[in-house]
Formats: C-alpha cells, sequence, structure tokens
C-alpha cells in the first residue's frame, strides 16, 4: 500500500469553510474543493455555526476532490484538521445538534469564567490543562448549551447527548455513528482534558459541571478513527489533530524550540517544548503539540491572536474600503508609512499575552491627512504587532530569542506583512512553497499510519522553502512599537 502514486484525502474544516484536499507521496496537491458555510452573530460577542451545514459542506467537497481523480481508489486514507474550541451537542439516538454550534470566537460565556476565576479555580485549572480560564475553551461552552436548552442537562447526565469539537462531530457522521472519538490535541483545546494524565479530568468536570458520558475516546494525532463512507468509496480516517497542531506538523516542527505562525482568521504560533510542559509566566498556553502512536506527546507554547486575517476581512465588509483582500497589499504599499494610525483589532477581546475579553477594537492616530490606505496598512501592521508581542512572551518562558519562525496561512502571501513581520520583531521568517501546512500536517499523521511514509525523516524531503524574508533595522521599528503598546493599553477593558 506504500506504492507512490497513492494518495491522501485531507478534510480542513476551518472557520469560514470547508476544504479538500488530495496530496501525493511527495506532497503535491492532485485534487483542491472548498465552500464556506454561514457565520451567524445572533447578539453581541456571539458568533454561531450549523453544524450540520459545516457536515454538509465538508462532505461536498470531499466528493468533490475525490470524483475529481483519475481513480478515486488509489486514496489510501483521510486526515482530517480542524478550527478548535469549537462546540457541538447532538443527539446520541438520531445525530441531531440540539444547538447551534459555538464558535471559539463566541464571548458570551465570558461571565462565567469570570465566576470561577473568583471561585480560586484559575491555579488548578492552569495546572492540569496548561490553559488560562477564557471562554475561548470549549468547558464553559458545553455548560452554556447544557444549561439554555431546554432538558438538556438531565438529557446529558443520561448518556442520551454527546459533545464533540469539529473533528469529533465529522468522524460521528462520516462513520454512520459507529465512533465518537477525538485526538490528543483537540482535547486538550477543551479544558477539561489533564494534559499530563491524557485522561479526561473528573475535578475540571466538576468544575466546568460536564457530564463525562458525553465525551469523546481520545487517541493519537495518527490512529484508527473508522471508515468514513463518501460516496461510492470507505476510507479509513487515519490522521486528526487541531488545525494549529496540524500546521506544527505540517511544517515539520518536530525537534523542542522549533515553531510557526500560522496568518488566518486568527494567528496562532505555537513553539515545540518537547516531552515536557513549560508552564508559561506570560500568559501563553502550554498545550499539547502532537503525539504519534506509540511515543510520548510532544507539548508546545501557543500563542493565540483572535483577529488576524479577520482585520482584513472586516475592512472588505463592514468599512468596506476593500472589495477584496487580496488587494490590502497593493493599496497599503501606495503609502510609505503608517501615517500614525494604529489599528487595535480587537473585535472579539484580546488574546495571548493580554487576555482581555473586555476589549474592544480601536483604530487611532485619525487626522485629516488619513486615508484609507493608512488604514489598510495600518491593518495589515496590527497582525505583525500582535504576532510580535506572542514572540516577546515566548523568548521570555523559553529563556531564548526565537530566531526563526516558519509560515503558513492565506496571508503569508502578502509579501508587505511578510517583510514587516520580520523587521519588527527582528527574526527570519521562512515561508514554505507548500502553504497549505495544516491540511499537509493531517496528510502526514494519515499518511504514517497508512504507510504511505514510513517516519518524520521521510517527511522532510518533501518540505521545501518558498521564501526567507530577512530583517531590515531600522529605527522607526522601536518607535512603531511603542506606538503601538500605547494603542493596545487605551484599548484594553472597554467594555468592563
Amino acid at each position: 500500500m506504500s506504492s507512490s502514486n497513492h494518495f491522501i484525502l485531507a478534510l480542513d474544516q476551518g472557520t469560514t469553510s470547508s476544504r479538500a484536499l488530495v496530496f501525493d507521496k511527495l506532497g503535491n496537491i492532485h485534487a483542491k474543493a472548498q465552500k464556506e458555510f454561514t457565520q451567524y452573530f445572533p447578539e453581541n460577542g456571539w458568533v454561531e455555526h450549523d453544524a450540520e451545514e459545516i457536515l454538509e459542506t465538508q462532505y461536498q467537497v470531499a466528493l468533490e476532490a475525490l470524483t475529481s481523480l483519475i481513480d478515486p481508489s488509489l486514496v489510501q486514507a483521510i486526515g482530517i484538521t480542524n478550527q478548535r474550541e469549537t462546540t457541538v451537542v447532538w443527539e446520541k439516538a438520531t445525530g441531531k445538534p440540539i444547538n447551534k454550534a459555538i464558535v471559539w470566537q463566541d464571548r458570551r460565556t465570558a461571565q462565567i469564567c469570570s465566576n470561577i476565576i473568583a471561585e480560586g479555580k484559575a491555579n488548578i485549572v492552569q495546572e492540569k490543562t496548561g490553559l488560562i480560564i477564557d471562554a475561548y475553551f470549549s468547558a464553559t461552552k458545553i455548560a452554556w448549551i447544557l444549561d439554555n436548552v431546554p432538558n438538556a442537562r438531565s438529557r446529558a447526565e443520561n448518556g442520551e447527548l454527546l459533545f464533540g469539537t469539529i473533528d469529533s462531530w465529522l468522524i460521528y457522521n462520516l462513520t454512520g455513528g459507529k465512533v465518537h472519538a477525538t485526538d490528543v490535541t483537540n482535547a486538550s483545546r477543551t479544558m477539561i482534558f489533564n494534559i499530563h494524565t491524557l485522561e479526561w479530568d473528573h475535578d475540571l468536570l466538576h468544575i466546568f459541571n460536564v457530564p463525562i458520558q458525553m465525551l469523546p475516546d481520545v487517541k493519537p494525532c495518527n490512529s484508527d478513527y473508522g471508515v468514513a463512507k463518501i460516496g461510492d468509496y470507505n476510507i479509513p480516517i487515519y490522521g486528526v489533530a487541531g488545525d494549529q497542531q496540524a500546521a506544527l506538523f505540517g511544517q515539520l516542527c518536530t525537534e523542542k524550540g522549533e515553531g510557526k505562525n500560522t496568518y488566518g482568521t486568527g494567528c496562532f504560533m505555537v513553539i515545540n517544548t518537547g516531552e515536557s510542559v513549560v508552564n508559561s509566566n506570560h500568559k501563553l498556553l502550554s498545550t499539547i503539540g502532537y503525539q504519534l502512536a506509540g511515543e510520548k506527546v510532544k507539548y508546545a507554547l501557543e500563542g493565540s491572536v483572535f483577529v488576524g486575517g479577520a482585520a482584513i476581512q472586516w475592512l472588505r465588509d463592514g468599512l468596506k474600503i476593500l472589495t477584496n483582500a487580496a488587494q490590502s497589499n497593493d493599496i497599503a504599499q501606495t503609502v510609505s508609512d503608517n501615517g500614525g494610525v494604529y489599528f487595535v483589532p480587537a473585535l472579539t477581546g484580546l488574546g495571548a499575552p493580554h487576555w482581555d475579553q473586555y476589549a474592544r477594537g480601536m483604530i487611532i492616530g485619525l487626522t485629516r491627512a488619513t486615508t484609507d490606505a493608512h488604514i489598510i496598512r495600518a491593518a495589515l501592521e496590527s497582525i505583525a504587532f500582535q504576532v510580535d508581542d506572542l514572540l516577546t512572551a515566548i523568548g521570555k518562558d523559553l529563556n531564548e530569542v526565537v530566531k526563526t519562525l516558519k509560515v503558513d496561512g492565506g496571508a503569508t502571501a502578502n509579501d508587505l506583512l511578510m517583510q514587516s513581520q520580520s523587521s519588527i520583531s527582528n527574526i527570519k521568517v521562512v515561508r514554505p512553497k507548500n502553504l497549505e501546512t495544516t491540511a499537509m500536517g493531517a496528510a502526514f499523521f494519515a499518511g504514517l499510519q497508512s504507510g504511505l511514509w514510513q517516519d518524520v525523516s521521510e517527511l522532510k524531503q518533501i518540505w521545501a522553502v518558498d521564501h526567507v524574508f530577512e530583517p531590515i533595522q531600522s529605527d522607526q521599528w522601536a518607535l512603531k512599537k511603542t506606538f503601538w503598546k500605547k494603542a493596545v493599553d487605551r484599548s484594553k477593558s472597554w467594555i468592563e
């Protein structure tokens, strides 16, 4: 089965779209399909998805990618990667969700988090999970659904309801309800999974009031997750990882100290810390990087920026000063600098290293000379500034400066942003030839399990560099960082 003409199907279920990609043994893409799905904003700070629409769009693109191949039977296995923390609760008997999926960006449970922190529970949660109590994670979202959908809590306690992050939801449905499972990386983002014992934790389940009967089995990233039926094809699911951990593995950051940053809807930096949990003193998350079957867990430090590329989407859809996101690079370069404008895109609060769920977005420094181009440039620079804040915090936690950063995600195609990142952070930014590193990571896990690839050293032979951005030193960046910090400080605790 390890013949070079075999393929892996990667399902990349993201925050705004469902995608499917087919990879060969050399990492080449042979098919690609994508469908956007609806975003729901029913109240201020609420973000929801229709889980059935996610399933339908993911199924459609998977079938489209498969049937575009000359011989779909050559697909050995499926790898799944997904938006993390987004929470679905469904009926075990029917497979129907009892509520819209609550998305990772959703802030409705901020007060629940504040109450748990006030009860003095923050330390035990962080010790067991590596996470900071925040509405970002799944635990309080599960509790909210159980407490706000009629009879949900009693039904959950009776074993009638199941919880899953998006990977579990897809696995359950694609296997016809035969498998209820997740992997260690997605489990580690729920805030009820002990990253030391690798088990659902009874103390945490008590704190967040989540019945253990709802929870999926937890497995390494390359494991047997059952057989998916897509059209006429029955294909084993052999790889699962949350999107950021999949990108870490797709970038082959397999050694301690290696790391990547994904520039997507948000920005997510993950640095491999080896087989030890590194506890952060700078409000970063200690989390699971990945686990290969039969091997010890590789842990990681992670910093999450909630609004990265979404800031550019907002300029397009909210302010309507862009007709498409790709314009941002060209328009921003029509001005020599940001004109003194700073955009803090705290549209859903601030993530690491600030963790202020009451911060709100702000554009400051406007004058009569300000143009659309200055605001667009400030939005691009805000992404780089937020990533620099993460790099600074990670450097302090590791007691060493991160010198090289592998990058991926749609916004890495923007050369101005990548060069700004390199210069602002005084770091070498490495962009790979294959920017589909999240899907690639899922494919790598599935391919290792299916035998398409034998080990990590074989994977490293197919990873290639597209461009390396070197820092351009200038006094302006130090001054800009000073103004950025002032702007961030003014956006904090805005609605508290």
